[in-house]
């Protein structure tokens, strides 16, 4: 009976959590929106409200280290694929967030607000375990944290759009969230922090990210986490093996550093903090020389635009495009070059000019074919 009634208790929590959540979903003006740092003192509030009236649970669970090391393995080698696919379908720089402003606003924001978020979920698990309306309610919550904001700004007149929000947002919440909840049952909040930071911050923190279309964001974050989900669930399937952790962390040891340094070196390589970095070439105006599909190799020339000569192929910067066409002529005026370009399969001049902060580097050779799948990509 007493049982029963902490359940009720917890219900009654969390249908008010749900009926705030969305009534700032859906009037965030009514609740001067539940934003920014704002919704850090919600959860705050939150924290201190359940303390009071639930009480907290110690985080005490014996494979947390290990699940960790197999997260971040896991992760790594995500993102060794995703920037070997960031190579095909082009790249996006995210200088915006390297500054104090930058920093405070949006990395330290969310990383607060993860925490103090996973904390809460762990919390409520331990007091509705093995109650399934109680957990499916905190399912819903949560979902609805992650997606609050996207509700209120996002349109919903017609079909494509109400498609592109379900896609884009509430899938890989619901992805996400499947996947925190189960780490938060098995081994406690700090590898759900872990897994959300990583991925609601890595666009924030990393130099360069791929800049994939909307339907492979969907996929790929929809998909990834319930990938993760079902590798959690066969290691605790196997935890009863004869001496699973020894064995687990013989194995893991080695597979981590070994990602860890392909990864590392892949994403400098892509960001072109490295000499030479790579692009996929995603037309034709080069041909015969660089086809469509083709990755080139860019040798980056460190402000030394003067080593530039005529005829050379180079990569430059325009309208957020990385374009590779060849120099027809150049200008040195006061101090400065401007680069004059064209396509060798285009009938005309490029219109407009290449000025020095607009050049990434000289294309020194090519890889034939290896990005030939931007072309499908594209045209899905």
């Amino acid at each position: 009976m007493t049982i029963k009634k902490s359940y009720h208790r917890i219900d009654i929590f969390l249908i008010l959590l749900l009926i705030i959540l969305g009534i700032n979903s859906f009037a965030y003006d009514f609740l001067n929106g539940l934003k920014g740092y704002m919704m850090i003192v919600f959860l705050v509030a939150l924290l201190v409200i359940f303390k009071i009236f639930f009480g907290f649970e110690k985080d005490r669970h014996r494979h947390t280290k290990d699940v960790i090391i197999n997260l971040i393995i896991q992760l790594l080698s995500f993102f060794i694929l995703y920037y070997l696919l960031g190579i095909i379908i082009t790249f996006a720089r995210n200088a915006g967030y390297y500054s104090l402003y930058g920093f405070t606003f949006f990395t330290l924001r969310l990383f607060i607000y993860i925490i103090l978020r996973e904390i809460l979920r762990y919390q409520i698990l331990n007091k509705c375990e093995g109650d399934v309306k109680s957990n499916i309610l905190l399912l819903i919550v949560f979902v609805l944290f992650d997606i609050t904001t996207n509700i209120y700004y996002h349109s919903f007149d017609d079909k494509y759009n109400i498609f592109m929000f379900f896609a884009l947002y509430f899938l890989p919440a619901l992805s996400n969230n499947f996947l925190a909840t189960y780490l938060s049952k098995k081994t406690g909040y700090k590898p759900a922090i872990f897994f959300m930071s990583v991925i609601i911050l890595y666009p924030y923190i990393l130099p360069i990210i791929p800049n994939p279309n909307k339907y492979i964001t969907s996929v790929v974050n929809f998909i990834f986490p319930l990938y993760l989900l079902y590798k959690q669930y066969d290691y605790f399937k196997k935890e009863k093996d004869e001496n699973p952790e020894r064995n687990y962390k013989k194995k893991s040891i080695p597979l981590l550093l070994i990602s860890s340094v392909i990864t590392i070196i892949l994403v400098y390589f892509t960001s072109g903090y490295f000499k030479y970095h790579a692009v996929a070439v995603a037309s034709d105006s080069m041909k015969p020389a660089i086809d469509k599909g083709d990755v080139v190799i860019i040798k980056r020339i460190d402000n030394q635009y003067k080593i530039i000569k005529k005829g050379d192929v180079i990569a430059f910067e325009y309208s957020n495009v990385i374009i590779i066409h060849r120099v027809v002529n150049i200008v040195h005026d006061r101090g400065e070059y401007f680069f004059y370009t064209k396509g060798d399969n285009n009938k005309e001049n490029d219109n407009f000019v290449i000025k020095e902060e607009m050049v990434e580097g000289i294309v020194e050779n090519k890889i034939p074919f290896i990005g030939f799948p931007t072309v499908w990509i594209n045209e899905l």
